[in-house]
C-alpha cells in the first residue's frame, strides 16, 4: 500500500505529521513524502523542514495521497506540475485526501466541483472559490468518489484513524489512536470557531498575519 504525502514550500507541519504517525505505523505501509524534488521543504514557520524522499514522478499512482494544507497552498493553483500530478494520481488512488487547506489544492485540481468539502474555518471562501461546498464537519467524507477532507490542522489525525478503519477495519484504527495515545483532554475548550469568543478570535488572526 503505497502512501503519498505532497510536501511543498510552507506546509503545515502538523497537517503532514499527524496522518503520517497514523498511517505509517499500518501494516504493509510504504509511506514516502514527495515533491516536485526530492530534498528538504521548509514549514510556513520555516523552523522545521521535512525531507521528501521522492520526486512526484517517481510516485505516479500512489494509494493513498494526502495533501497537507499551509500557507503554501496559494502558490499551487498555477504548478502544474503539482496539480497535474495531483489528477492523474486520484484517477488511480484507493483515497484522495486532504488536511485543513489542501483541500483548496484539491478544489484547484477541479476534484471537489459541486461537492461538499472541508477546510480550516478561515478559509470557507476561498474554498467555496474552487467550486466545493464549504461545511464545518471535522472531516466529510465521499465515498464512491474516494475523497475524504478534513479540516483544521489537528483534525488530520481523526481523518486519518478513519481512513485506516477503510484500509483495514475499526480494530486496527483503535490499535493505532492507542499506539499515539490519541485522548484529547485540551486545557482550554476554543479548538472551533464557534466556541471562541470575539477575543479569541481577533488573536488568532493577529498571530497568523505574522506568517502569512
Amino acid at each position: 500500500m503505497q502512501i503519498a504525502i505532497l510536501l511543498y514550500d510552507r506546509f503545515t507541519a502538523l497537517d503532514a505529521v499527524g496522518p503520517y504517525d497514523v498511517l505509517g505505523r499500518l501494516p504493509g505501509a510504504d509511506l514516502a513524502f514527495v515533491a516536485v524534488e526530492p530534498g528538504p521543504v521548509r514549514t510556513e514557520q520555516r523552523t522545521l523542514a521535512l525531507t521528501a524522499d521522492k520526486a512526484l514522478s517517481e510516485v505516479p499512482h500512489p494509494d493513498i495521497v494526502m495533501v497537507p494544507g499551509g500557507f503554501g497552498t496559494r502558490d499551487l493553483f498555477d504548478d502544474e506540475a503539482i496539480i497535474g500530478w495531483l489528477r492523474e494520481a486520484h484517477e488511480h488512488s484507493t483515497w484522495t485526501t486532504s488536511v485543513c487547506t489542501g483541500s483548496l489544492v484539491l478544489g484547484g485540481a477541479g476534484l471537489l466541483d459541486g461537492l461538499t468539502a472541508t477546510t480550516h474555518w478561515s478559509c470557507y471562501d476561498a474554498l467555496a472559490g474552487t467550486g466545493a461546498i464549504p461545511i464545518a464537519d471535522r472531516v466529510v467524507e465521499h465515498l464512491d468518489r474516494r475523497i475524504i477532507t478534513a479540516a483544521g490542522v489537528s483534525s488530520g489525525i481523526d481523518m486519518a484513524l478513519r481512513l485506516a478503519e477503510l484500509l483495514v477495519d475499526d480494530t486496527a484504527a483503535m490499535a493505532m489512536q492507542l499506539m499515539i495515545e490519541y485522548d484529547p483532554q485540551p486545557p482550554f475548550d476554543s479548538g472551533a470557531l464557534t466556541k471562541s469568543s470575539d477575543e479569541v478570535i481577533t488573536r488568532c488572526a493577529e498571530y497568523s498575519a505574522l506568517r502569512s
